[in-house]
């Protein structure tokens, strides 16, 4: 609990890019990421569209690269960051969108974690525009923080919230194959 509590505690303070990898539809990706005093590599990213158009850019950073799904999710410190690349995102369609993406990470069993999954929902409602970054720093065994363009937004309890969460993007139902596989490093 002192670990979790000092990490926390400075990763409130502090997302910081340490190098630049590479540009995926005009964002610039960070190769590295230190939250607190935990880095984390880029381990993959990838574009997620819908009806050609590009939605947003997904990124996976992990202590140590993999292109496993399970060692992935095992990790005892992960991130997914989603860099906002459209317009044409509104609260309203990321929330609906996060809903179906729990829909399918959970087979449609959401009642067990319904309160975390309003609780996640209601980090959109102040408004999503492009160029807006959000991030999801996950500890094994207690949850999610959440930042949205670096500032920390929220706390969200609970291993199987964070399983679920991941599995959106990374699951056996993932949002989309495609960006699954370049999250993944494939």
């Amino acid at each position: 609990m002192k670990l979790f509590v000092k990490v926390l505690f400075t990763a409130t303070l502090l997302i910081s890019n340490v190098t630049l990898s590479k540009t995926i539809s005009d964002v610039e990706i960070a190769d590295r990421l230190s939250v607190g005093n935990q880095n984390l590599v880029l381990n993959g990213a990838g574009v997620r569209s819908k009806l050609f158009f590009d939605l947003y850019v997904g990124s996976l950073y992990l202590p140590k690269k993999t292109s496993d799904f399970q060692k992935a999710m095992d990790s005892r410190f992960a991130l997914i960051r989603l860099n906002i690349t459209s317009g044409l995102i509104t609260p309203e369609k990321m929330q609906n969108a996060v809903i179906e993406g729990f829909e399918a990470a959970t087979h449609n069993q959401l009642a067990p974690l319904q309160t975390q999954i309003d609780e996640f929902i209601d980090l959109f409602e102040s408004g999503i525009k492009e160029g807006d970054q959000f991030t999801f720093f996950a500890q094994k065994d207690i949850g999610i923080t959440a930042f949205k363009n670096d500032v920390k937004i929220s706390e969200i309890k609970g291993e199987a919230f964070r399983h679920a969460l991941f599995a959106i993007w990374l699951g056996d139902k993932p949002a989309q194959k495609s960006l699954k596989k370049k999250m993944l490093g494939k």
